[in-house]
């Protein structure tokens, strides 16, 4: 726990912290951090992701198929738990509860996946597979359904105001946009399309040459520290507002999460290593990108940063505590 706390969270606080102190200072802003995200999403993510998983195997990769499902069926119905129940309040929208679910439930692994899995497990392969499956769960299904669900509820009132102001509902109706759009776009992204090229590598079988993998490494390097530095900027751009949504996605997102990644985990017995990864990951605070979007369609902007920095406070008691009850679990079972 020591050594989890001094070598992956507080790290995470100073340099989340000099970000926000540089924030509030006025030597960056929120657009700065925007153009720091893009670095980290468009560049040092990508690039780290793709290095990583090259020096994979075969058998690497097989042995993960179950974390795959798993992270796949967990995350998911994490992500639709939370748009169902922030659809309940009656001032949410469905866009409203669409971004309640790309913040509270979704993990922010693009930013803070290297930063906090590799100080505890190492620098190795596993940790870069569990980054990237996470990656694309969240990156190529989390962010289309969540912009589907959103766009739907959009139109919906849109048509709804167009009626009210009209009076009727006119003869001629906008042809709505191909629900894969959201997809596609996605898939387009460097930090979606990187690891499955990797993983694609991999399968085929070419090896990959030792002489490519620095080039990779000084923009890989940048990935978690301008990540978290940019996530402080962000929280000093805001302003917070606890409310009882925040802390309902607080909850949804630190608490519930990761407990049901471990239990499918416990259930389908997977490998102990993976598991821990995985529900570490899972404990991850809210993904940035979720605020990004808000912000982009002006929803839900106040609650869901709220959210976001409750969580990120919370993350220092949580992980460690879903470390140690992991290791519980995993001992009763061999027990």
């Amino acid at each position: 726990m020591e050594h989890i706390i001094l070598y992956a969270i507080v790290p995470i606080i100073v340099v989340m912290l000099a970000g926000y102190i540089s924030g509030k200072k006025g030597i960056f802003n929120g657009d700065d951090s925007k153009k720091f995200n893009k670095v980290v999403l468009d560049y040092a993510l990508p690039a780290a992701l793709f290095v990583s998983i090259v020096q994979s195997t075969r058998e690497m990769l097989a042995k993960d198929i179950k974390l795959s499902l798993i992270s796949l069926v967990g995350i998911m119905f994490c992500f639709m738990l939370v748009y169902y129940v922030f659809k309940l309040f009656k001032k949410n929208t469905g866009a409203d509860a669409a971004v309640s679910a790309l913040i509270s439930g979704s993990p922010t692994i693009g930013f803070l996946g290297f930063a906090v899995l590799e100080p505890i497990f190492g620098t190795t392969p596993s940790v870069a597979l569990v980054v990237a499956i996470v990656s694309i769960v969240v990156n190529a299904v989390g962010i289309p359904v969540g912009l589907s669900l959103m766009n739907a509820s959009l139109e919906k009132q849109e048509l709804a105001a167009s009626v009210s102001s009209s009076g009727s509902v006119g003869l001629t109706k906008k042809k709505r946009p191909s629900a894969w759009l959201p997809v596609i776009h996605a898939l387009e992204q460097p930090v979606a399309w990187a690891p499955i090229l990797a993983v694609i590598w991999v399968l085929v079988g070419i090896p990959w040459p030792k002489w490519a993998s620095p080039s990779f490494d000084l923009i890989k390097g940048a990935n978690a520290s301008l990540a978290v530095f940019s996530a402080g900027i962000t929280l000093s751009s805001i302003k917070v507002d606890i409310n009882w949504q925040a802390i309902l996605g607080s909850i949804l997102k630190m608490v519930v999460m990761p407990a049901v990644l471990l239990a499918l985990g416990l259930i389908f017995h997977m490998d102990p290593l993976n598991l821990k990864m995985l529900v570490v990951a899972g404990a991850l605070p809210p993904a940035f990108s979720g605020i990004i979007i808000a912000d982009e369609y002006n929803t839900y902007v106040a609650t869901g940063t709220s959210s976001l920095t409750l969580s990120v406070i919370l993350f220092i008691g949580f992980c460690p505590l879903w470390i140690w009850i992991t290791d519980l679990f995993l001992h009763t079972a061999v027990v």
